[in-house]
């Protein structure tokens, strides 16, 4: 009698097994993101946190969310952000947030940062450094997790790598230890212990600074590696064997080509792309992350305060862009979102893609499907399946004819959980 007290008792105080929600969201056009044409009047069938599967009915015991005057996709991926930054067109604008933003207070605008991702339907993005923020980002990818948070889920790099003497902040008197954006290391033996703590620290990705020196010699942009071949070697080798990835910031010919020979995964920003290099990224399957709205954005700022050169970087990466399409590059999306300030809307992007050689649907893809690719999450992210995370988003319009209607996303759901609507 004594045994069966117990465990009824114990059956009282275990919490109740609760059915998954269910939910099927109805259709005017689905875009799966896996460039399949358009599917009219389907019906996404979605238990818990992903998706069952995509028919046309709605069974028995499913909450119904009508969408079927507008067009679903799947939830946008951004590929290079910084979620700890508020814009830097100017030197000064940068050095304001390091010397007088706490990195409390940088993380508690992050905090507002991804939600406003998220709410114009980024519901993945992967965040390249902290920019002088230590590993919070670590820390707004765990509140994000746990739902303390709203915001896209984190693929996060931490801190970045630059040499000593090579990164911001830089000028001031050689008396004051200044802070600096990034983590400064030098040596291959140093690189690789810097590695595993980046990664012991909760770092999914690897990024590194492969040139920060860029000049215009023929037409074409140049720049001067940071690192030696041989510390670049070391970085990517040590990143591999500890089962990450490394994203390389590139943007003058030598620093992509030394960052292709050592065998990263992106190359971020790539202006100076080439023929010769762009057939490279090719062969050995590397994507690229154009990053085109910053270009943009900066690139007059940047030459009234002395840099005139952005304005020429701006116009060679539309030509490399064009040929990337043709070539077929990897292209993801990417908008180093944080490089311009977050009130800006990361899917102007899009408009870019598309004016720069791309159609709608491959900028679309770029987005989801190529974009979770890149995550090595193609089986969570990316597209409308059965056994995909169910994260979906929904426009008005229809961005096939009309991409920036990526800019007005009135619908977002993230694991299956409505977001906006």
């Amino acid at each position: 009698m004594r045994t069966f007290t117990l465990l009824w008792l114990s059956c009282l105080l275990l919490p109740a097994q609760t059915a998954p929600r269910r939910t099927a969201i109805r259709c005017g056009r689905l875009i799966d993101g896996t460039g399949a044409a358009p599917r009219a009047n389907a019906v996404i069938l979605i238990e818990g946190e992903r998706i069952k599967e995509v028919g046309s009915s709605v069974p028995a015991g499913f909450q119904v969310i009508d969408l079927s005057h507008s067009t679903v996709l799947p939830g946008l991926i951004d590929n290079h952000t910084h979620v700890m930054l508020n814009g830097d067109i100017t030197a000064a604008d940068y050095d304001e947030q390091l010397l007088k933003e706490s990195i409390p207070y940088r993380a508690i605008r992050a905090t507002v940062n991804v939600r406003t991702a998220l709410m114009h339907g980024f519901t993945a993005m992967r965040d390249l450094e902290t920019e002088g923020a230590m590993y919070a980002d670590v820390d707004v990818k765990t509140a994000i997790a746990r739902g303390v948070i709203p915001g896209p889920r984190l693929f996060v790099a931490t801190r970045s790598f630059a040499p000593t003497g090579f990164y911001p902040l830089l000028g001031y008197s050689w008396e004051i230890k200044m802070p600096k954006g990034v983590q400064e290391v030098d040596g291959a033996d140093n690189i690789r212990r810097a590695v595993r703590e980046q990664v012991s620290y909760g770092a999914d990705w690897i990024k590194y600074y492969s040139d920060l020196h860029y000049f215009l010699k023929d037409g074409a942009l140049h720049s001067r590696p940071n690192f030696t071949d041989e510390e670049a070697r070391a970085l990517v080798d040590e990143t591999h064997r500890l089962g990450r990835k490394v994203a390389a910031h590139s943007m003058g010919r030598e620093g992509i080509e030394q960052a292709l020979r050592s065998g990263v995964d992106t190359i971020e920003h790539g202006d100076g792309l080439d023929d010769e290099l762009l057939d490279m990224m090719v062969q050995r399957g590397v994507y690229w992350c154009p990053t085109i709205y910053v270009g943009i954005y900066v690139a007059q700022g940047r030459a009234d305060t002395g840099s005139p050169i952005w304005l020429k970087m701006r116009d060679l990466e539309a030509a490399a862009f064009a040929k990337a399409v043709k070539k077929g590059v990897r292209i993801s999306f990417g908008t180093d979102a944080g490089g311009f300030a977050w009130t800006e809307n990361q899917a102007k992007e899009f408009a870019y893609m598309v004016k720069y050689g791309m159609t709608p649907m491959q900028a679309i893809q770029s987005a989801t499907s190529v974009a979770a690719a890149l995550l090595d999450q193609q089986e969570n992210l990316g597209s409308i399946g059965a056994g995909k995370y169910a994260d979906i988003i929904a426009v008005d319009g229809d961005p096939l004819s009309d991409i920036t209607e990526l800019e007005r996303v009135k619908f977002v759901m993230k694991g299956g959980e409505v977001m906006r609507r």
